[in-house]
């Protein structure tokens, strides 16, 4: 079959893989230029394709195609009713690839928005340590500057975000992960970091990592816990479901 994943996920990349190992015809649209190397390192034998694309311009990319997967990031929802729409223009079927939700521990912090975490840390006292990403960091630029550091990818846009949210560059760390505990714990404490602020990214997006540096530094977690209503199945369910309609 020929499929097309809309990816720049980890769990993505390894879904490329594990459905051209099974004989498929694999396309990746990713949107990052980061996405398209990680793809391109991992898997050069799998078709890419770089660039945000409209829902005009997906259903004209959907309609070459037996199947479409969402395997966007979980907080990326956006895109994916983007992607839905395209699909129901293009008369196609659309298989959402879900990440279990994450355990947090104990003394987590949960908000609904990058706008609540910045709310809440208003009335509080110490750094914080932003690792959402950095889309969600204009919600903390009127939090004081000397309190605010960042973990952020190191590509221009995510770089200028930071600027733009008037993070000091002395408090930026444009790194890729995946980052270990110990990593994580090794800049909280260089940083004196107070509070951790991230998404529910899962096994895939580090999470683990970062809340057990968080119990191990005795710090809370400020948790942005994910958009209602997800839908989608889990890796091996979208496996079995494919498997299916050969």
């Amino acid at each position: 079959m020929k499929i097309l994943i809309f990816s720049g996920t980890s769990d993505g990349r390894r879904l490329s893989y594990d459905l051209s190992a099974a004989g498929h015809a694999v396309t990746v649209s990713v949107a990052s230029e980061t996405g398209k190397a990680f793809e391109e390192e991992m898997h050069p034998e799998i078709r890419t394709i770089y660039g945000r694309k409209t829902a005009t311009e997906m259903a004209e990319l959907m309609t070459d195609f037996d199947f479409v997967i969402d395997a966007t990031h979980p907080y990326a929802v956006e895109v994916s009713r983007e992607i839905r729409t395209a699909a129901g223009a293009a008369g196609k079927k659309v298989l959402r690839l879900k990440r279990p939700a994450s355990v947090a521990p104990p003394g987590t912090i949960r908000v609904k928005s990058a706008e609540e975490a910045a709310k809440y840390l208003t009335g509080t006292e110490g750094n914080i340590l932003l690792t959402t990403g950095a889309k969600e960091l204009a919600a903390f630029s009127g939090l004081e500057r000397e309190r605010v550091y960042a973990r952020i990818l190191p590509v221009v846009p995510s770089v200028e975000a930071a600027g733009a949210a008037g993070i000091d560059s002395r408090h930026l760390i444009a790194m890729t992960g995946p980052f270990s505990r110990t990593f994580n714990e090794f800049l909280i404490r260089a940083w004196r970091i107070s509070y951790l602020v991230t998404k529910d990214g899962g096994a895939e997006g580090g999470f683990y990592e970062k809340a057990a540096a968080c119990e191990n530094c005795e710090i809370p977690m400020v948790l942005i816990v994910r958009p209602e209503g997800e839908d989608g199945l889990l890796y091996e369910e979208l496996l079995m479901r494919l498997g299916d309609c050969r």
